[in-house]
Parts: C-alpha cells; structure tokens; sequence
C-alpha cells in the first residue's frame, strides 16, 4: 500500500519521475548559483550592467566560457537578462532584490556550502551511525558540529554569521511572545557565549532580573567576556555544567532555545525532566523551536527539506525539529502544563527563509 489509501493517488508516474529530476539538479542549481555571488559576477553587474562574458571574465579572473555556462542558469531563471545582439548582461530579478535582502539569503547558503554540502555526502552512514560521519571524514572530528566549531575557523565563521543574523531576527520576537515576571531569576539553559543573556536583559529586564548562562565549563571564559563588553557583568553569571548531568536549581525562568532539536526524543524528555526536577512548583520554561507543520505534506513547508539533513548529516548523527503537538506532548509528559503555544505568521518570515519557529511556554505543576 502507498500513499494515502482514503485519496486519490497523489500524481502519475511521469510526473513522479519528473519530480525526481527536481532532486537530482538541486546540488549544481545550488552550486551554479552561489559560484556566480562568489565570482562577483551578480556585485558586478549591479555596478556595470551590459558588460560581456569577456569583461565579466576579465574582473572576475574567469574564463569568459566559463562566465557564459555558469550565467545561463540565472539568465534561465530571470535572476540575469542577456541581450544575445551585444553580449551584455544585466540584472533582472535580482536588481529588484534588496542588497540586505541578499546578503541574509547568501549567508545562509553560505552556511549550507561550509558545513552541511560536503558532510551530507556521508548522510547514509550519519544515519546508520547516529554520529555526524562528515565531520570525522572532512575534519577528523570526533564529536558534534558544535564541538567541532571550536577547533575549525571555517566551520565558526560560516556558523556564526548565520546564527548571529537568526538571533537578531528571532530573539525580538521570542521575548515579546513570553512572561518573564519582574526582578525573576533567569537561566538561560545552553546559553552558549551568552548573547541570550544579554538579550534577556535588554528585552525583557526589569529591576532586580538575573540572568545565569549555563552551558558546559569550557564556555565560560569567552562568556564572560561577553558579559564585561556589553557592561553586564553584575546582572549576568555562567555556570558550567552538562544538562544530562543536572540543572541548576532555584530559577524562576528556564529559557530552552534552538536546543532541543539537536536531540532525539528520549534525549529531549531526558532534558525536560532534568529541568523539572530543578524547578519549584510553578516556575516557567519557555521554549523556542523550528517545527513542523501539523500536515507534514503542505507546500510551503521547507523545514522538512532542510533540518533533517542538517542535524542527522551535518550537525549532530540525530536529531531534527517536531511538530508543536508533539513538543506539547513531550513537555505534559515531564510534567508540565503549557500554557500558551506561538507560531511565528509566516507573513512575518521573509520568503528566503527557510524555518519556521514556534514558542512553547509552559508552567510545573505539583
């Protein structure tokens, strides 16, 4: 049996095949298209439109046959017009595309050439591992993309930019989604460098609010430097420790962000109940989360093209988002009672990105 036994069948197999196409041009779609950034073809023709593949080659130190296949992608899908009477090329689509617009959407195929394009080439392995077998072949690293950020400047720099420009964007609208009472202990669980704590304090702060980074011992000497050069240092501490191991206890506020999809589900409830445990009755965990469509077939869903891949092939060997019913699920199991669940309006989302994130809050019960 195949498909939706109640329907009808979804397509005919011409078209399946034809979809299966899709597929196979996506890696050098994606290739051509980035090529022509890092060039500086797109930069240049912004700034001397109708110049020729010769002159384009000329600037760029290409081949002009090479500048005319790698050009054809984006003349085909209108990103580039070619007058074929003089040579010259100029922008189209992409003229009308702001160049901050741009510069959000290559960071992020920045992100997916660095650290994900050559380590999914091990994504069968990955999964048949439950560890990140690119990183042990391309980097001989032996734990997680996020161990291996540390010791592989590439890897850092790809990550970070993206991350920071996520933070920027999502933090402002996680802190206007959730209740964080007046003068509240804050922990601020994988707080990583401790920008979460800052932005805690410069969203949601109020006289007397403390926010606590905790995330393993090796964190703490840069964290606390983030916290002297953004003038914190009394309003913000670190401390080190592993969440399998224990969460620090008497916080009135745990903030959970961009952490549990890194992990399967018997981890994540691992994690839930760990910050039960640590919590008096009452105290809230706000939890912030790419996910997915209840109706995992709607087409404008995107995190299903993306994350697993990212977190079984190129991050962790495991992992990857839920839907918000089973989020919600997962926290009554540990304990809690959620109290209010926020989907970011897709209208809010620009279209070149790809996750869609939600905010579970929820409250311990007796």
């Amino acid at each position: 049996m195949t498909g939706d036994p109640t329907g009808p069948r979804a397509m005919p197999p011409e078209a399946t095949l034809a979809r299966l196409r899709e597929y196979m041009v996506g890696p050098s779609r994606f290739m051509t298209l980035l090529s022509c950034f890092e060039l500086g073809l797109v930069d240049t023709l912004r700034e001397h439109p109708g110049m020729t593949a010769t002159e384009l080659g000329a600037a760029a130190g290409v081949a002009p046959d090479a500048v005319e296949q790698l050009l054809n992608l984006l003349v085909k899908e209108r990103f580039v017009g070619h007058d074929a009477g003089s040579g010259g090329y100029c922008l189209d689509a992409l003229d009308s595309v702001a160049v901050g617009d741009l510069r959000r959407a290559l960071l992020q195929m920045d992100m997916i050439k660095t650290t994900m394009l050559r380590q999914l080439f091990h994504l069968t392995e990955s999964a048949r591992t439950g560890t990140p077998v690119g990183l042990k072949e391309l980097y001989g690293a032996d734990g997680n993309l996020y161990e291996a950020l540390a010791d592989h400047d590439d890897l850092r720099r790809s990550w970070a930019a993206l991350m920071d420009n996520v933070t920027a964007v999502i933090d402002p609208w996680f802190f206007a989604n959730i209740d964080i009472p007046a003068g509240a202990r804050v922990l601020d669980l994988a707080g990583n460098t401790g920008l979460g704590a800052i932005d805690t304090l410069r969203l949601a702060g109020s006289p007397g609010l403390r926010v606590t980074t905790f995330d393993l011992p090796e964190k703490e000497a840069e964290c606390l430097r983030t916290f002297a050069a953004h003038g914190v240092a009394e309003q913000c501490t670190f401390i080190g420790g592993d969440v399998f191991e224990g969460v620090p206890e008497g916080y009135d506020v745990v903030l959970i962000k961009h952490f549990l999809p890194m992990f399967d589900r018997s981890d994540v409830l691992r994690i839930l109940r760990a910050v039960h445990r640590a919590l008096e009755v009452g105290a809230l965990v706000h939890v912030l989360v790419p996910v997915y469509p209840e109706d995992i077939r709607a087409a404008d869903n995107y995190n299903v093209d993306f994350f697993p891949a990212l977190f079984i092939g190129a991050a962790m060997g495991r992992g990857g988002p839920q839907k918000v019913s089973t989020y919600r699920s997962w926290l009554e199991e540990c304990g809690f009672e959620v109290t209010r669940t926020t989907l970011k309006d897709p209208a809010d989302i620009p279209p070149d990105v790809i996750g869609v994130q939600a905010v579970l809050s929820a409250r311990k019960t007796a």
